[in-house]
């Protein structure tokens, strides 16, 4: 007689110990389930134009980018999708650039995200990397000497807000005032803002800083799964206006302008931003806000009593701290050899930091025991804890 196991499923890991990387996992929608789970929903093509199919989700997409478009001060002509990622988003603003200017030099920080130098790859356009100050932001005074170095061309500035390693918020007004002082007309600013575009939006106006459209930016993106809680990997890309370049010529297969960098686009993630973003308001996010900026607080605090060298910046989510070795449990910190980090999303537990603030003090004091590995029946090697 042949005995069935039930199948098992994906072995996921426990997330808390997932401490390095931003995702907010506090907001689910059980009542798109249905939707998401059981019917194709396919977004192709601009989403201002419905095109010939039934099955997308164009209206909530429309809704979506002017809710943010509203948040970022872009104007009633507002125009942007959703995307799969910020890194295409990024890519579609990049590629903008270089087909209004096949001239363009990108420009972007040391600490900008990485996908960064591929979009400028893709469009065969040279990447110039401005060093940073103290603060992780783009160093203005570098910049002025990188765009007096190349006088002449047209210039692709990508600024980040909340860079991946310390949550830096680069000066965008600056940046533009920079273009002005040196009269750079031929330019695009883009803001990168996947992780802190939307926290750092909803601060007070005394607390705010100012990277939108009213700045200077000439188009940003936002990501759904960092801290809009998605739960699946998405981003909007905004501009103030549709960009002149884009070709409006109809497909007939679609419909619609092919305006996109993908064609067929996820029609399920537009559903899950609006649950998110109208779900919640202005004011739901910004409590969801101040409650991470407060973990953050409480984290960087509790390090700071054990002698646990760490940093964080105002505002941010993330603290840096020291990077440990061997722990006893499985903590993914990043980081580098020297520097790990704790990204404080919303869905992040105080008593996960408390655990790892445990761990961390016993290491720092010698109380710690890591398991030396054995053989199992099989000969296989079981992992030893790491971060």
């Amino acid at each position: 007689m042949t005995m069935r196991t039930a199948a098992r499923g994906p072995d996921f890991g426990d997330r808390r110990y997932e401490l390095a990387f931003p995702g907010a996992t506090d907001l689910t929608y059980p009542y798109l389930a249905e939707l998401v789970t059981g019917r194709l929903l396919n977004n192709v093509g601009d989403p201002f134009q419905h095109g010939h199919g039934h099955n997308h989700t164009k209206d909530a997409e429309v809704q979506v980018v002017r809710w943010l478009g509203d948040l970022f001060d872009a104007g009633p002509d507002v125009w942007g999708y959703v995307t799969s990622g910020a890194t295409e988003g990024t890519l579609h603003a990049v590629d903008e650039a270089a087909t209004a200017h096949p001239d363009v030099t990108v420009y972007a920080s040391a600490a900008a995200h990485y996908s960064i130098a591929k979009a400028a790859r893709l469009v065969r356009a040279p990447l110039v990397r401005v060093a940073t100050d103290e603060h992780d932001r783009m160093s203005l005074d570098d910049l002025r000497e990188r765009l007096l170095a190349d006088t002449g061309r047209a210039a692709m500035i990508v600024a980040t807000v909340g860079t991946t390693e310390r949550e830096a918020v680069d000066d965008v007004a600056g940046i533009a005032g920079l273009c002005d002082d040196l009269r750079i007309t031929r330019r695009r600013i883009h803001v990168d803002a996947a992780l802190a575009g939307v926290p750092r939006a909803l601060l007070s106006d005394g607390a705010k800083p100012g990277f939108g459209f009213d700045a200077g930016a000439t188009s940003l993106v936002v990501s759904g799964h960092k801290f809009l809680s998605t739960l699946t990997p998405c981003a909007v890309i905004l501009y103030p206006r549709r960009p002149s370049v884009q070709d409006q010529e109809q497909i007939p297969y679609i419909g619609s302008a092919d305006t996109t960098i993908s064609g067929s686009r996820s029609g399920h993630t537009p559903l899950l931003l609006a649950a998110s973003l109208l779900g919640q308001g202005r004011d739901g996010h910004r409590r969801r806000a101040q409650r991470s900026r407060d973990l953050a607080a409480y984290a960087h605090g509790a390090l700071r009593r054990i002698g646990w060298p760490t940093r964080r910046l105002p505002d941010a989510f993330t603290i840096t701290l020291a990077q440990p070795d061997l722990l006893p449990r499985p903590w993914v910190l990043g980081g580098d050899e020297r520097t790990g980090r704790i990204i404080c999303m919303p869905g992040v537990d105080r008593a996960w930091i408390d655990e790892l603030v445990a761990d961390l003090d016993a290491r720092l004091h010698g109380r710690i025991h890591i398991p030396v590995p054995r053989h199992d029946s099989h000969g296989a090697r079981p992992e030893r804890a790491a971060t």
